[in-house]
């Protein structure tokens, strides 16, 4: 048996694994690349049984992220925005490990943390339509950095709300939801 290079998605993310021979790739559950990459698995938090990877919003207006999860590890960053939105990638017990827009983060303590969904406006001076489409007419504008509810998403665009103002944007203009997440 040969080297073999297998190559197929997991969620957003691109692996690659070498194996020798189809065995070890049937062993895995990896029949073939093209299966593998037909199916999208949706990895689940050991402690919370949520997917993962999966945002949130911080419940208070300060937030340790720590290297570990645990209050013996280092701080290493404190976020200072309630509401800001933060993606969950790993669940320890009471911890989650977070990261934001910038991708910095570490280990917060699920009390900080709220289901209640968020977005941060990255384009500025995005238009907020009437409805989900361009050509709509345009209600308001937000400003890059604006912390935003989060409504409900189609493919290609979210209604959020912030300072009284609500809207449809581009999904591509906010983050803090999924390219292929819908909601009512």
């Amino acid at each position: 048996m040969g080297l073999q290079v297998i190559t197929f998605r997991r969620g957003a993310n691109l692996l690659t694994i070498q194996a020798y021979g189809a065995v070890l790739a049937l062993a895995l559950g990896l029949a073939t690349a093209s299966a593998a990459a037909q199916q999208t698995p949706t990895e689940r938090g050991p402690v919370t049984n949520l997917p993962l990877p999966r945002f949130v919003s911080l419940k208070s207006d300060e937030g340790n992220a720590r290297r570990g999860p645990s209050l013996s590890h280092r701080i290493d960053w404190v976020y200072k925005r309630r509401a800001m939105p933060l993606e969950v990638t790993a669940e320890y017990g009471h911890w989650r490990r977070v990261r934001d827009r910038d991708g910095a983060g570490g280990w917060v303590h699920y009390a900080l943390l709220s289901g209640v969904r968020t977005v941060l406006v990255e384009e500025d001076m995005v238009a907020l339509h009437a409805q989900p489409s361009a050509e709509a007419e345009t209600l308001a504008r937000a400003e890059a950095g604006v912390v935003a509810r989060l409504g409900a998403c189609t493919h290609d665009w979210c209604r959020i709300s912030a300072g009284g103002a609500r809207g449809w944007v581009p999904k591509t203009a906010i983050w803090g939801v999924g390219a292929d997440e819908l909601r009512d």
